[in-house]
């Protein structure tokens, strides 16, 4: 058991302790996918099975790790893990669908991005996982519920937002031309709606979690999203020189 605890403490530890560097990296070098796919990366492989296969340990991993739990049963741990299994069955299997079904597999993903966002999701499931059926004894938090109805609230928001940015930008693609402008909705005021809306889903999870867990979480998704936020406004200026909205910021409205 002692070993299983010290798994567990390094395992949380690493999320921490991997947020700066993939900040700074992240401020000077973009991961090669998406509009940002470049050569000289190895062997590449579809994005849509890219997606699948880097995403789909938060589901295995935490639908193997969870039932293990010695909270398992209890409610408030289902309650809890329901949402974050929800996106993720939405990133694993219905994004890459969704791709599929507009004819687009996606610019080529690097095998290495892939393999590393593949490990990073390992960690992150089992530090999620076992936070919330094993570590974390919620029956013996008289606000638990108060705190999962606040942070269902601003998931569900982050979440359809997210969504119906992934849709937008998909959409622009299936009709071929090269890339467009994105327009409507949130996209009128950010370049980047889709990674605001992760950033407000996870924020959702740190306030439903209540743990370091989900903290950890929170910060390594603004380290590696809002620099590539950045990066992706400054790529839309670039590609539509004095046609992109100038109103626009990058992914938090009015600031940044």
């Amino acid at each position: 058991m002692a070993g299983s605890d010290s798994v567990y403490t390094a395992s949380l530890a690493a999320l921490f302790l991997l947020t700066p560097p993939t900040y700074i990296s992240l401020r000077f070098l973009q991961a090669p996918y998406g509009k940002h796919h470049r050569p000289g990366w190895g062997p590449t492989i579809p994005a849509a099975l890219a997606w699948f296969l880097m995403e789909s340990p938060t589901l295995w991993l935490t639908l193997f790790l969870f039932p293990r739990g010695r909270h398992s049963a209890d409610p408030r741990a289902i309650a809890l893990i329901s949402p974050y299994l929800l996106h993720y069955f939405h990133r694993t299997v219905l994004y890459p669908v969704r791709l599929l079904r507009h004819g687009r597999f996606g610019a080529p993903c690097p095998v290495l991005v892939a393999a590393l966002a593949f490990g990073f999701n390992c960690l992150n499931a089992y530090v999620q996982a076992r936070t919330v059926s094993h570590y974390y004894d919620y029956a013996a938090d008289e606000w638990f519920w108060w705190r999962f109805a606040a942070g269902l609230v601003i998931f569900v928001a982050g979440m359809r937002m997210n969504v119906a940015a992934d849709a937008v930008l998909v959409g622009l693609k299936s009709g071929g031309g090269g890339y467009k402008i994105p327009r409507g909705g949130w996209f009128e005021a950010v370049s980047c709606p889709n990674y605001l809306g992760e950033i407000v889903e996870w924020l959702g999870w740190a306030v439903m979690a209540w743990s370091w867990a989900g903290v950890g979480f929170l910060l390594y998704t603004c380290a590696n999203l809002v620099p590539r936020a950045r990066a992706s406004h400054v790529w839309y200026l670039e590609k539509f020189k004095g046609k992109y909205p100038k109103n626009r910021r990058a992914v938090i409205p009015y600031l940044y």
